[in-house]
């Protein structure tokens, strides 16, 4: 059995695909001290009976990019390591059975242009050539993509292993993790029991867990949330089926089904819409390659379907009826990168059944971010910094778990909504909300008013890829906004107070912009990284002189918590999150003003509460902060208001508010205010990977302060010019809709795609964002092409703006 050495630079807890492929890249990249300890066997959890489908469309563009490494690197492997991974490109369908889906996948393809991916649009019957064998009625449109394939999951794993090996890893199997040392917020050393008695200790400069379906429970033995949980996963494979050759992948979501292929068998796998969550009470001791019973009732339907679509599978015998645990996650996304709570801990773990396609993308990503101290780009998406606290609760996983497996393969409409586990953080408006009509959605486990649905309306989405039944509400509730004045909760943004006798120069150090302000004075800033790339986009409002309010998305409340808490760095400062300790009610339109006068004695006149400013306001029969700041372009005011008093302050407002017109609205609303006004939107138009000048943020980073993170970056871009530009873009037809990822074409060709979209209401057509390349160009060049946005493989023109193309001088927000 291999020695393991008493010290390591990194320990890897886990020998699936994941635990190899982060082993691999780690050794790629020189790493010599590298230990990976598998309890078991290598691959005997869940990558043993993976489909081994290996794609490269991902919904993202870096989602993409991690796909398309992947199969590139697996092109590879079996030549540097000699181990056969059975990866062959035998391309890849998916058909669609319905307008919508149809409408789905041709974006998709439309996407994976611009993402720089090899696809065709097909017909029923270029499928039918495709795949002799497929009853192709009903088939309404379909894709293919080439260079997909199918590989050996065990294998592709044992050759990321040896390739590790062979640079210096060292990999124990039937070796436990069983206990870690911890300093502070750093793992020290982490203890191992042998399956032949012996055990051990290993000083560690960092962890990776790469535990897979164990990785709830030893993020819990490393101090960290890591939310998943088992599920059953069904597939049958045929007899061997005379003068069956090499086919496609085949994808048919409308009927939950994979089809692959291999050896001159079928296999059919499903992702049913209601999963079957596993080992709910932990998972065995002693599971190793072991598998579920056998529950044909719960896979029958998915067969009914199939028989008819593949009628050859009608007449075959079933040679194995397989049922195998995987991990999901809360939404369906994996987890991936630094954990929030430690910070020498890392985790790559929960691939929602993509696995395979994901390792080798993830893993050099994974090693890359170790390797530098920083994402080599934006992995938002799967940042484990994205999951809340409460998301690691046994029973809230049980719940969602039924529902994501079979989200993979469920129509991904625009605005779709989680069905299960809901109601877990409310704000305290909620009830007062629902009294109204509200439809909630949900962030980060916050319900929030998205829409507000008239008297005798169904308070429920009717999904579709076009205008969807609460379009006209929002677009009335936009127009309030813009002409008269609009309420909505935003109580679930995220409030950070930092506060300390070095509190402001700590900000100063961690903002792009000045925050030597007076008490009072709002500053709309980023955080930056030292190459310039925003880390997070917030306002900080000064409360004193020792105390600050940073306010934050919900969605990256606690990743933008541990940016702070890592940057402390011995200063004296405390960090608090106040999220639930205020309520938010943002009043906003140009009779904004009228309605705050009915409600409060304050002046809340330009010359008395200017913009930029908070006050403490008498509001009704309480008292609260007026912060006087708009994401929607109009004159308003949040007013941020202690959580006991938050109810008496809705029912004031509203009681005025019936004679002003006072209209309360959701968050479309608010984001389709925004993309009107051209603000960004962080996690889609500013990303760790763009640069602030580039994002057109200029404006908030200092130029006189000494010195700040990003600094350098910003001076040596403001010295050597842009490279790329973010544009806004307004479609001429006012019928199409926009969302995110469309590709926009300049001149006829492809240069980019839309990082966030919307319709605009006010403007009377979608309204996209997008960066364009500028390398050595003007602003007047730029401007001077024609531009289109290819939406679902139709192109249609849009004209383009570097300035908002709503009151793009702020003379409404600031009156």
């Amino acid at each position: 059995m291999t020695t393991l050495p008493t010290h390591a630079r990194v320990v890897i807890i886990g020998g699936g695909v994941i635990g190899c492929s982060v082993a691999y890249h780690l050794t790629k990249l020189g790493w010599h001290d590298v230990v990976l300890l598998e309890r078991k066997q290598l691959t005997s959890g869940t990558t043993w009976h993976a489909a081994g489908l290996i794609a490269q469309l991902r919904a993202t563009a870096n989602m993409t990019k991690l796909a398309k490494y992947s199969q590139e690197l697996y092109g590879t492997l079996e030549q540097e390591t000699g181990v056969a991974t059975g990866f062959k490109r035998v391309g890849s369908i998916t058909v669609a059975l319905t307008d919508e889906r149809r409408e789905e996948i041709y974006r998709q393809a439309a996407m994976a242009r611009a993402f720089g991916v090899d696809v065709q649009e097909i017909s029923p019957t270029d499928v039918q050539a495709k795949y002799p064998h497929l009853n192709t009625q009903g088939v309404t449109g379909a894709v293919y993509l080439d260079k997909d394939g199918q590989g050996d999951p065990a294998n592709i794993a044992l050759a990321l292993a040896k390739g590790a090996r062979q640079r210096g890893a060292v990999i124990r199997e039937r070796t436990r993790a069983t206990s870690v040392a911890r300093q502070g917020r750093r793992i020290t050393g982490v203890d191992w029991q042998a399956e032949d008695g012996t055990s051990g200790h290993i000083t560690a400069e960092h962890v990776v867990n790469c535990a897979g379906m164990w990785g709830r429970e030893v993020g819990e033995m490393l101090g960290t949330n890591v939310p998943l949980q088992a599920c059953e996963h069904f597939y049958i494979v045929s007899e061997p089926i005379d003068g069956l050759g090499p086919l496609p992948v085949l994808r048919v979501p409308d009927e939950c089904a994979y089809y692959k292929e291999d050896a001159g068998k079928m296999m059919l796998g499903a992702f049913e819409p209601v999963s079957k969550p596993w080992a709910l009470s932990g998972i065995p001791e002693d599971f190793e390659f072991d598998q579920l019973p056998e529950d044909f009732d719960h896979f029958e339907p998915i067969l009914e379907w199939a028989v008819n679509r593949m009628p050859m599978l009608g007449t075959a015998g079933i040679h194995t009826f397989f049922n195998g645990p995987e991990s999901f996650t809360p939404d369906d996304a994996y987890h991936l990168g630094q954990c929030p709570e430690m910070d020498n801990v890392w985790v790559a773990a929960g691939f929602n059944s993509i696995g395979i396609q994901s390792a080798g993308g993830a893993g050099m990503a994974l090693a890359q971010w170790m390797e530098d101290g920083a994402k080599p780009f934006d992995l938002g998406d799967v940042d484990i910094a994205r999951m809340q606290p409460f998301q690691g609760n046994r029973s809230y996983l049980a719940q969602r778990s039924t529902e994501t497996l079979g989200l993979l393969y469920a129509d991904h409409f625009p605005y779709r909504q989680k069905a299960t586990a809901r109601g877990v953080r409310r704000s305290p408006l909620h009830t007062h909300l629902l009294d109204h009509g509200a439809v909630m959605g949900e962030m980060a486990g916050w319900e929030r008013a998205n829409w507000f649905a008239n008297p005798g309306q169904d308070r429920a989405y009717a999904y579709s890829w076009g205008r969807q039944n609460w379009f006209p509400n929002a677009a009335a509730e936009h127009a309030a906004i813009r002409t008269g004045v609009g309420l909505y909760d935003m109580s679930s943004f995220g409030k950070l107070r930092v506060e300390g006798p070095e509190a402001e120069a700590f900000l100063n150090h961690v903002c792009g912009a000045d925050m030597s302000v007076p008490a009072g004075k709002i500053v709309y800033t980023q955080f930056l990284n030292p190459r310039g790339g925003v880390e997070a986009d917030v306002t900080v409002s000064r409360l004193s002189e020792t105390a600050y309010l940073v306010v934050t998305p919900a969605a990256t409340r606690l990743a933008d918590e541990t940016w702070l808490r890592r940057h402390i760095r011995g200063r004296m400062v405390v960090i608090t999150d106040v999220t639930t300790s205020e309520g938010v009610l943002a009043v906003m339109g140009p009779k904004a003003r009228d309605l705050m006068h009915a409600v409060s004695p304050n002046d809340f006149g330009s010359a008395a509460h200017p913009f930029g400013m908070a006050h403490q306001i008498e509001i009704g029969m309480g008292l609260a902060r007026a912060h006087r700041v708009s994401y929607v372009g109009e004159l308003g005011w949040e007013i941020y208001v202690s959580a006991d008093m938050a109810a008496h302050v809705f029912e004031t407002l509203i009681e005025a508010g019936a004679d002003h017109g006072l209209k309360l609205c959701g968050l479309h609303a608010m984001d389709s205010c925004r993309i009107e006004k051209g603000f960004r939107h962080f996690g889609h138009d500013i990303t760790c990977e763009d640069h602030v000048l580039e994002a057109g943020l200029g404006f908030a980073v200092s130029k006189s302060k000494p010195d700040f993170i990003g600094r350098d970056a910003v001076q040596r871009k403001r010295d050597e010019g842009l490279q790329t530009r973010m544009v806004q873009f307004r479609l001429t037809d006012p019928e199409p809709l926009l969302y995110h990822n469309e590709p926009v074409l300049r001149d006829g060709q492809i240069v980019g795609y839309l990082s966030s979209g919307n319709y605009g209401h006010h403007l009377g057509g979608a309204i996209g964002m997008g960066y364009v390349p500028c390398a050595g160009e003007t602003a007047q060049q730029v401007l001077a092409s024609s531009y289109e946005i290819d939406v679902a493989g139709t192109r249609v023109p849009a004209e383009c703006s570097l300035k908002p193309l709503y009151d793009p001088t702020s003379t409404r927000m600031k009156a």
